[in-house]
């Protein structure tokens, strides 16, 4: 067992989607018992990268009990809850519930080493581009106040040590036939390289941060005994419009940057977000390991990524 795993117990992780799936993979690999929990199968088997599944509704707390009590988690990691900001401000009343009744659930479970819920730079109205911890919150939207509320249930209720880590967007890569709606960058890559058109937004912004360095984050904080704060930003080193970062991923994938056609968020499916989808930290770098732990740039990220949709 690496040093990473040694001495650690358990983990759930609920929620098996695309982030979910990612910090279920990494914590598996590092040699801890993974255990994804969600209402559908993930697409990826878990059993392939050493981690199970179980069925789960995360708002039926009866449901989590008996989860629970199989898997004997030292750690829960909360990813749950409906993440589409756009269906999330048509079902306003579905999203908040979804996020509050598993947070409250899980929030009253004792003797964990750690409780980690993934959150948003959604819980912000945009205003400022660079918003840390300190920063008071003001969703602009049905999916930001849904969070907001369930960080607050978590902080107030948790009886085990607990840390809401906010993520800003959060990309890799994803197939084209994944029978949901594609992270941006996904999305984009794919259109590209069949020299499909692509429009983005020039007026809204982001600090992306790659799936992979949050699942390293999220690693990080689930080690036994490590100083982690209530309350923790993850967001990626450059703040880049979405048509400047489909361009940069036009780029690596050694396509036309043209194929990107600016627009303005108000005229497309980004018509919620607020201008800014940032997040900056005053706390991180302190958390121990971070260091090591080096977080890649739109450039970075995008020259990673590129052979995945590059191969048939």
């Amino acid at each position: 067992m690496s040093g990473e795993a040694a001495g650690e117990g358990p983990v759930l992780v609920v929620g098996s989607g695309f982030v979910g799936s990612e910090i279920a993979r990494r914590l598996a690999g590092a040699g801890r018992a993974v255990t994804l929990a969600s209402r559908g199968r993930p697409g990826r088997p878990p059993e392939a990268y050493g981690a199970r599944w179980t069925s789960l509704d995360a708002t039926d707390p009866a449901a989590c009990a008996e989860v629970v009590a199989g898997v004997g988690p030292r750690a829960v990691v909360l990813v749950h809850g409906p993440s589409d900001v756009t269906w999330c401000e048509a079902h306003p009343a579905e999203a908040a519930e979804a996020h509050a009744a598993a947070t409250a659930s899980f929030a009253a479970l004792p003797g964990l080493d750690r409780l980690v819920m993934i959150s948003t730079d959604n819980v912000f109205d945009g205003a400022s581009a660079h918003p840390v911890e300190e920063t008071p919150t003001a969703p602009a939207n049905a999916y930001g106040r849904a969070k907001r509320r369930a960080e607050e249930l978590l902080l107030a209720r948790a009886v085990s040590p607990a840390t809401v880590l906010r993520v800003s967007l959060v990309y890799g890569h994803e197939p084209a036939d994944g029978g949901k709606w594609l992270n941006f960058f996904a999305s984009c890559a794919h259109r590209l390289v069949r020299g499909e058109p692509v429009e983005a937004p020039d007026d809204q912004w982001t600090t992306p941060v790659l799936v992979d360095d949050v699942a390293a984050v999220t690693a990080l904080l689930l080690r036994p005994g490590a100083a982690v704060p209530e309350l923790l930003h993850l967001g990626g080193p450059e703040r880049v419009s979405r048509a400047g970062w489909a361009r940069e991923v036009a780029r690596a994938l050694g396509v036309p940057p043209e194929l990107v056609r600016p627009v303005p968020r108000a005229s497309g499916r980004y018509a919620s977000r607020p201008e800014n989808t940032c997040l900056a930290s005053t706390r991180l770098a302190a958390v121990p390991g971070m260091g090591a732990v080096p977080l890649r740039g739109v450039a970075a990220g995008a020259a990673a990524l590129a052979p995945a949709f590059r191969t048939p």
